[in-house]
């Protein structure tokens, strides 16, 4: 090609120069030629440098297999499956090309001020691989296969139906005060025993678990993995184990139960990232019942979108209804499962692009983060309305469940940090007793570092927990912020180190709320050198390291039975 592409060149300059005679004589005239060679030589050129493009960005299948693993752990729940963008951008090839290699290597591996985290800088993936997933996002995203019902039911599993299962508890310890700890890079569910710290059962659950949620009872705990895989442990067995199991999507991350009065262990739910669509299942054995598509309309524009994925899910406590979160359209549906092979929905317009979030104290209303647009959105589940749409003055808010306390000041308050801005905004959400300060960022505290992704209290602790895994400075990434709540307004806080490797993730309260949880999240590579995670157990009071659960791989999410059931955060 480069070689007839240099003949071309030589010709066309040959026909235009001619002898200085004939081109004095002829200047006037365009030469048809000369005209028709260079058209050519457009042509070879444009198509030198496709092909030459092309051969940059081409994978082997086994390197594009790796990158669509990697991308699929790492990348996807910001900039989706199809890479039409979230809560991160577009990273469609149009877009990407645009970028150059330089660019997007420096992106993938230092992040951005925006809230993206540096996966190199941060030794998640190595320079080889950033290269790679250079070349990948250059590529067209492979579009997955639908998951209907067939399927569903061709993964589900009863493995101990209802009627062999214990009918009490076979053991002494005390349920409630159980945690069901995500073992994330090892695909596993570890239940640890509040009370005396003991790792009773480690249980293989679906790839990297994004969350657990407890049946009202608090017998079972119900987990979702990333590959849309659903499981249900019996915590009354001896060695709790799973007795049902279920793949329910090829992406997930949200799962809940039936919580209202009349409903309880009933039914659960999964919603789905790819496909987008959610899955009602009976409760006792994940037999499914529905599948419902998302496939929609964004709020906004009305412009159709492919990938609008269910991003969390929580319980009503005024109706038997779901919140589910729409993703990408923006709209929060109520999903009356009072007859779950018809379920109502009610479609709230809220905000894009809607994540986590969690109730205020009173659990009516519920505050998620519409975290691309900067902004927490305010679910009204007895009116069933949206109640408000608050600006966070911040970057990117990830409150998980968020953190509910009473200011001295503002009253009952509720709050979130930022994955890209070192601030906690607090929220007031008493409209009834302090409605000059419903719905409004009331404080906006410095915080530690950006990087934060869970804020955490219980209403027996005087303090309010932070943490900053995706921090850009390694030191932060194993510190936690602690906040005295009757001084939040003096914006001080203490740093308390945790560990010399790893992310400080997560933190969770035990039953009686003297105790704080937080994961030390390895990697599953140093597991022989003791690194690959750990549980530090702080004591609420003394703010003292009270004790530590050793050798465990890649623990993130911890949850408490007790609190889980009753929505304390």
């Amino acid at each position: 090609m480069r070689e007839l592409l240099i003949a071309l060149m030589l010709v066309v300059a040959f026909m235009a120069g001619g002898t200085q005679v004939e081109a004095n004589e002829e200047a006037a005239k365009p030469n048809p030629v000369v005209k028709e060679l260079k058209k050519v030589v457009e042509k070879v050129t444009k198509a030198a440098t496709e092909v030459a493009s092309e051969t940059e960005f081409v994978l082997t299948p086994e390197e594009f297999e790796k990158c669509r693993v990697i991308y699929f752990d790492r990348c996807a729940g910001c900039h989706g499956v199809l890479r039409k963008g979230a809560t991160g951008p577009d990273l469609t090839p149009n877009q990407m090309k645009r970028k150059g290699n330089k660019k997007l290597r420096d992106f993938i591996w230092f992040g951005t001020g925006g809230g993206m985290p540096g996966w190199g800088k941060m030794g998640t993936i190595t320079r080889e691989e950033t290269d790679l997933l250079v070349k990948y996002i250059q590529n067209e995203p492979p579009v997955p296969p639908q998951w209907d019902m067939k399927k569903v039911k061709g993964s589900w599993k009863v493995i101990i139906p209802p009627e062999e299962r214990p009918t009490k508890p076979e053991h002494d310890r005390d349920v409630d005060n159980m945690f069901a700890v995500i073992l994330r890079d090892a695909g596993q569910i570890a239940i640890i025993d509040g009370d005396t710290k003991e790792v009773v059962s480690t249980i293989d659950s679906g790839y990297a678990v994004h969350i657990v949620r407890m049946s009202m009872s608090g017998r079972y705990v119900y987990s979702i993995g990333r590959d849309g895989k659903a499981t249900m442990i019996d915590l009354w067995m001896k060695k709790p184990d799973t007795v049902a199991e279920i793949r329910c999507s090829l992406d997930a991350r949200s799962i809940d139960v039936s919580k209202f009065k009349g409903y309880e262990d009933k039914l659960a739910v999964v919603g789905g990232y790819w496909p987008p669509q959610f899955v009602i299942l009976d409760g006792a054995t994940l037999e499914p019942i529905k599948i419902v598509s998302t496939l929609g309309f964004t709020y906004d524009t009305e412009e159709f979108h492919p990938e609008p994925r269910v991003a969390s899910i929580v319980a009503s406590h005024f109706a038997p209804e779901w919140v589910l979160n729409i993703k990408e359209t923006g709209q929060v549906w109520l999903v009356d499962y009072s007859s779950p092979s018809n379920p109502g929905i009610k479609m709230i317009e809220a905000e894009r692009f809607l994540h986590d979030g969690g109730w205020d104290s009173t659990k009516r209303y519920f505050l998620v983060a519409a975290n691309a647009r900067n902004k927490i959105a305010v679910i009204d589940a007895k009116e069933k309305k949206l109640a408000a749409l608050v600006e966070t003055g911040g970057i990117k808010p990830h409150p998980g469940r968020g953190a509910n306390w009473v200011d001295p000041e503002f009253g009952p308050v509720w709050a979130s940090g930022h994955i890209g801005d070192s601030v906690v905004s607090v929220i007031g959400t008493d409209p009834e007793n302090h409605p000059d300060s419903a719905w409004k960022v009331v404080r906006t505290i410095k915080s530690l570092s950006s990087g934060n992704l869970f804020i955490k209290t219980h209403p027996n602790s005087k303090w309010v927990w932070l943490d900053t895994p995706l921090s850009k400075k390694s030191k932060y990434r194993t510190t936690v912020a602690v906040y005295d709540k009757a001084n939040m307004a003096a914006g001080v806080f203490k740093e308390i180190k945790l560990a010399d490797y790893g992310k400080a993730v997560h933190m969770e309260y035990n039953k009686a709320g003297d105790e704080v949880w937080i994961s030390i999240w390895g990697n599953l590579g140093d597991a022989e050198k003791g690194k690959a995670g750990e549980i530090v157990v702080m004591d609420d009071k003394t703010l003292e390291v009270k004790t530590r659960i050793p050798n465990l791989l890649t623990p993130t999410g911890k949850f408490n039975v007790y609190n889980t059931v009753h929505d304390l955060y």
